[in-house]
């Protein structure tokens, strides 16, 4: 277990995008970039039994993680990457495929599958992601988006801007 964080844990740090914005090395759209990228729908909340293994508690470059072990109202702002091609079609944590044009996300603590609405700060654009996978594991960053929900919040071109979060419960009023 602890060898499979170490690995998914270089391969996320790997992932984020620059400072300075752009692709990061050979990361990006892809060949077959879907021409909808703009109206991919946002995941849509349900009721999930949590992954048995996701959430254990781990560590990473020596900083210990405890993820949450129910799904329950949790806010955060900070800085915001994405990852593209170079992990399209890999396992995430929850042992699924990563789907980079589908509206799922990396965070380090939130429950594995649950749901987050993130609100860029800059556009005031949201999305509804599933958070599937850990990550991202570089001190600046909080949640690692795929490559969809990053172009609808608009942070393509950036490669990372800064966001809310908030944890979506099913069954829990929304808010207005």
């Amino acid at each position: 277990m602890r060898r499979l964080a170490a690995a998914l844990a270089i391969a996320l740090a790997a992932c984020s995008s620059s400072k300075k914005g752009g692709y990061y090395k050979d990361d990006g759209p892809g060949a077959n970039a879907p021409s909808n990228l703009a109206s991919v729908p946002d995941a849509r909340p349900r009721t999930e039994p949590l992954h048995r293994f996701a959430n254990r508690p781990y560590e990473v470059f020596g900083k210990k993680y405890v993820p949450l072990a129910s799904v329950q109202p949790f806010h955060q702002r900070g800085m915001a990457s994405w990852y593209g091609k170079r992990f399209h079609g890999q396992k995430t944590a929850s042992g699924e495929s990563y789907d980079m044009y589908a509206m799922s996300a990396a965070h380090p603590t939130l429950p594995i599958p649950s749901y987050a609405r993130i609100t860029s700060l800059r556009t005031g654009q949201q999305v509804v992601v599933r958070i599937n996978d850990r990550g991202p594991f570089h001190a600046n960053r909080v949640i690692d988006l795929s490559y969809a929900a990053a172009y609808r919040l608009g942070l393509i071109g950036t490669g990372s801007g800064e966001v809310e979060i908030e944890a979506i419960v099913p069954g829990a009023r929304e808010r207005l």
